[in-house]
């Protein structure tokens, strides 16, 4: 048919090959649609004999199944109430880590407030040193000045009664 189409006249000729074309299309795809439906039903034979043929040790195997289908369901059980002690102390830790962090937050606020403090007393210190440094200074100074007016005084004391018992 292909070769038919090629050598008819070329209006004609393109309208054949496209027709030809669908149908060598549609034609695979019953061809893999039946490929499929062969192998499932070849499939679907061979799963039966597999039954059949384990029916009779299945209910050994059965009974071992469930045994380690218990076995399985309490560990996993145990598990989860691992799982579950795990979470509970993992909480407990967090609000213990928490209750800390508000302590240590606490501290440090008193640590800074005292340093503040400190700070407010270290200038106070520092400005008593200078006003009692210059309190000090004034009264030797005073003293110095009151020894001399003294010194004057008991000169001219000396030279009032020397003029006076002289004479």
């Amino acid at each position: 048919m292909d070769l038919e189409a090629r050598s008819l006249q070329a209006n004609v000729k393109v309208v054949l090959l496209a027709k030809l074309r669908e149908y060598k299309s549609d034609l695979n795809n019953l061809k893999s649609e039946h490929k499929r439906l062969a192998s499932a039903n070849s499939n679907q034979a061979a799963r039966d004999d597999l039954l059949e043929s384990g029916m009779a040790d299945a209910m050994s195997v059965s009974a071992n199944q469930r045994g380690r289908l218990m076995m399985s369901t309490e560990r996993l059980n145990e598990s989860s109430d691992r799982i579950k002690e795990s979470r509970r102390t993992m909480l407990e830790t967090e609000e213990l880590g928490v209750s800390i962090l508000q302590d240590l937050h606490q501290q440090r606020q008193s640590l800074l407030h005292a340093n503040d403090t400190l700070h407010g007393v270290d200038d106070n210190i520092s400005k008593s040193k200078k006003i009692l440094t210059n309190m000090s200074r004034r009264m030797s100074r005073n003293k110095w000045i009151i020894s001399s007016i003294i010194v004057v005084l008991v000169v001219a004391i000396a030279l009032i009664l020397y003029f006076k018992l002289s004479k």
